[in-house]
């Protein structure tokens, strides 16, 4: 039993590496300036676009910014979180993780204005990538140079969701397990939540840590009591609609206060809790809360790009979509 236990995490391992390896050197079809020459004008237009929505409600920037991430967990950045579901096919939209994804008009009406100026040439993926990264730095968050060459999937499946999309209700076992698969690392991981900083979540994510943590009617002794008592008042046990901001106060704007939080044991999630079990990510949590976040926005910025790179299709690979909602 022992034997072929090894054997079998053996290969998990072998897999694992064959994976990344792939994802690494498609990763190497990505170059900035990639569209210079066909689409001079493809990251103006996209920034603009994007400005006349984040302007307006600053608050789509983090479901922007989750669709994206979104997008990479499962089959790599591809833009297949983009597409509908067929006759024939759920896809990766309704997923139950991605029924509370917003921000798909900001994408269509983006997409519209680069087709335009360039029938063709920009890919959803790379459209995607770069909205995010703008949504980000129009609400004071950083700045990173994407690496672009992205091709679109015209695969998207339903049933990927759960096995690779990161779960609220994740321990620090599974997130690694998780990120790794991906290419990332523990650092990579606590700064990625960061991105909790910003936007909303619905009560359901974490009501299970107020009311029945265990099935015994019991709350998360891992939450500050005092926070409990707090969020009580807002969620009661089966509510699904109303939203709780993940950083109380500051929930608009992009800073590090997410790290404070998670210090003093008010993260909204399991997964936020998680941190603090894991040395490693642990010790950037407690880094950022007191220096107020020095490094975060550089190693945010770090994270995103090399996110971005995860699984991506180049080259001749998937195709370059008309419309980010359906294959061509």
């Amino acid at each position: 039993m022992a034997a072929g236990q090894k054997l079998l995490s053996f290969l998990l391992f072998q897999l694992i590496l064959v994976l990344l390896v792939l994802d690494l050197s498609n990763a190497e079809g990505l170059k900035l300036g990639y569209y210079y020459k066909t689409c001079p004008k493809a990251e103006s237009i996209i920034r603009k676009t994007t400005y006349r929505f984040i302007s307006r409600a600053p608050t789509l920037a983090a479901p922007l910014l989750r669709m994206h991430f979104h997008d990479c967990f499962v089959r790599g950045c591809d833009g297949s979180v983009l597409l509908n579901s067929t006759k024939n096919s759920q896809s990766e939209k309704a997923a139950v993780p991605n029924l509370s994804l917003q921000g798909f008009h900001v994408i269509d009406a983006v997409k519209s204005a680069v087709e335009e100026a360039c029938p063709g040439v920009v890919s959803c993926a790379d459209t995607l990538a770069l909205v995010a990264r703008d949504s980000v730095s129009m609400i004071y968050g950083p700045f990173w140079e994407v690496p672009l060459g992205r091709r679109d999937g015209r695969v998207s499946l339903l049933n990927e969701v759960f096995a690779n999309l990161p779960s609220p209700f994740a321990n620090i076992t599974t997130l690694k397990q998780m990120f790794a698969v991906k290419g990332l690392s523990l650092k990579d991981l606590a700064v990625l939540s960061g991105g909790h900083t910003i936007g909303t979540s619905h009560c359901n994510a974490f009501t299970n840590r107020l009311y029945n943590f265990t099935g015994k009617g019991d709350t998360d002794p891992s939450m500050d009591p005092n926070y409990i008592v707090k969020l009580k008042k807002k969620c009661k046990p089966a509510d699904t609609t109303t939203l709780v901001e993940m950083d109380p106060g500051s929930f608009k704007n992009f800073e590090e206060d997410y790290f404070t939080l998670v210090a003093k044991r008010r993260g909204l999630f399991q997964s936020d809790a998680a941190l603090l079990n894991d040395k490693e990510t642990k010790a950037y949590v407690i880094l950022q809360s007191s220096t107020h976040g020095s490094t975060f926005g550089k190693d945010f910025a770090e994270s995103m790009v090399k996110m971005g790179k995860v699984g991506v299709l180049t080259g001749h690979q998937g195709e370059i979509r008309k419309h980010c909602a359906v294959v061509n």
